[in-house]
């Protein structure tokens, strides 16, 4: 994505933002939201079901270079990775297809969301930060969460600590039209899952793990050799609907095996590189493509005038 793109959503993503400072304050060279995290090189390995679902390049190729952000929730850059507010966890991937071009994914650790809408979202977040400890009852969190179903969904579904970022499964928030070499079409969700099963921790081991655990755990895993996740896409039905990333499809809804990822080492320029990379929620590349969720173009709004607003402020 080039950085001279216009905003032409600026004013909802400005209030994206607005709303992130007022809950987490103001850091300098870190995201309003995903603040602390890390990023790892590796290569993506399609696998040969994908060419079925999608003609997109890195699926044509052998492997693609990939750099992968793994993150805790919370806009605090030295939020402890046990407290429940780093959850939950993150996950972006950019494929490097050539110079300045290159395709994302982007998911987190629920499979949920909590609206449809950036307005929605916006009056979420507004509702938290005006339900602190001297806010009269019903709170304004309480209030929104009485009307909105997913948005209460999202906050009582369960988040464990996993053990690992590498052993904790990440599902994309929106629904992508894939499109194969014959023009066929399909609607589905990114997964992104261990290489194995997942592991978490139980309250207790939970509550004794140092601030940094899973941070220094990835750097020590990798310094081991290769970790290994597999990424999957859910396909959606003739009927689901695709264009709202509260709806959860059936569990019975098949998935296509659509590639690996091997991690190879944490960058060594994980912090300057961390400023300065501007992940995109929307794939801008042939063979995938919006499903028209109204969530997608806000959001990269948004990331983009956080990116910008990053990179402007300097080293950190």
């Amino acid at each position: 994505m080039s950085s001279a793109k216009t905003v032409p959503n600026a004013s909802i993503a400005e209030d994206v933002l607005r709303a992130f400072d007022d809950l987490s304050g103001l850091h300098p060279g870190f995201r309003p939201v995903h603040a602390k995290g890390v990023l790892v090189t590796g290569r993506f390995l399609p696998s040969a079901n994908a060419a079925r679902l999608t003609r997109a390049p890195h699926i044509q190729r052998s492997s693609t270079p990939i750099t992968v952000r793994f993150s805790n929730f919370a806009g605090l850059p030295a939020v402890p990775d046990n407290d429940p507010e780093a959850s939950p966890r993150g996950i972006a991937i950019r494929f490097h297809l050539a110079q300045h071009v290159h395709t994302d994914i982007i998911a987190h650790s629920v499979d949920a969301f909590p609206v449809r809408t950036a307005e929605e979202f916006i009056e979420f977040l507004r509702a938290i930060y005006t339900s602190g400890p001297g806010a009269a009852k019903p709170t304004p969190i309480e209030m929104f969460l009485a009307t909105h179903p997913a948005a209460l969904e999202f906050v009582q579904k369960p988040k464990p600590l996993p053990v690992s970022f590498f052993k904790e499964s990440f599902f994309a928030v929106n629904a992508y039209k894939f499109l194969n070499k014959e023009g066929v079409s399909s609607f589905g969700r990114y997964r992104v899952r261990p290489d194995g099963a997942n592991e978490y921790l139980d309250a207790h081991h939970a509550s004794s793990q140092a601030p940094n655990f899973l941070f220094d755990d990835a750097e020590a895993r990798l310094g081991k050799g290769v970790v290994r996740m597999r990424i999957a896409v859910q396909l959606a039905a003739p009927g689901d609907v695709v264009d709202d990333s509260t709806v959860h499809w059936p569990d019975d809804r098949p998935e296509i095996d659509f590639g690996f990822i091997e991690l190879e080492s944490v960058l060594p320029s994980s912090e300057a590189e961390q400023r300065h990379i501007i992940f995109d929620p929307i794939p801008r590349v042939d063979g995938i493509e919006s499903s028209g969720d109204p969530l997608l173009e806000p959001r990269a709004d948004a990331y983009l005038m956080s990116g910008r607003r990053r990179r402007a402020q300097g080293p950190r």
